[in-house]
């Protein structure tokens, strides 16, 4: 393929997102239930430093959609290299994210993943639907630093490492 080949929009969405790399973030939150949920976001983006706002984007479909709404607090992680672990488990099935001693309860009760290169803990202000998913804004109430370590990012379906240039 030259890039003078033209591809179907779903094929050129894709195959180019599969080329851009994103930085490796998990939001966890408690179910109705009380019992931890969470996914991987790759979407995550500041929207705002004055007030601290991040963004981020998920499936209506999601296992943790149904406890998502306005006023819902969250933790926000972000990744490093020495996660990777951590960000398969935290892909893989649903049932079986918060099977291990990889987190703990964090502040107001939400699950904390253990060794992250950073969290935040954040309130949802809104969440906008667009066909089968939703952008959500979430404000930023605190947080903490890990050891710094190496971003991790995903790209072309695999977890890899930012490095200088």
């Amino acid at each position: 393929m030259t890039t003078t080949d033209a591809l179907r929009p779903s094929e050129a969405f894709l195959e180019s997102f599969r080329r851009h790399g994103a930085g490796i973030a998990v939001v966890t939150l408690r179910k109705k239930d009380g019992s931890p949920t969470g996914f991987i976001a790759t979407s995550l983006a500041s929207l705002s430093a004055n007030p601290p706002v991040a963004t981020f984007n998920m499936a209506q479909t999601a296992s943790s959609w149904s406890s998502l709404s306005v006023e819902t607090p969250i933790l926000i992680h972000l990744l490093s290299t020495d996660n990777v672990d951590l960000a398969r488990k935290m892909a893989g099935e649903s049932d079986q994210r918060f099977e291990g001693d990889h987190w703990h309860e964090g502040p107001d009760g939400l699950p904390l993943l253990t060794g992250v290169h950073a969290w935040m803990t954040a309130t949802v202000v809104a969440i906008t639907e667009v066909e089968f998913s939703a952008m959500v804004a979430a404000r930023i109430t605190g947080g903490a630093l890990g050891e710094h370590s190496t971003p991790l990012v995903y790209s072309e379906r695999d977890y890899r490492a930012v490095a200088p240039l």
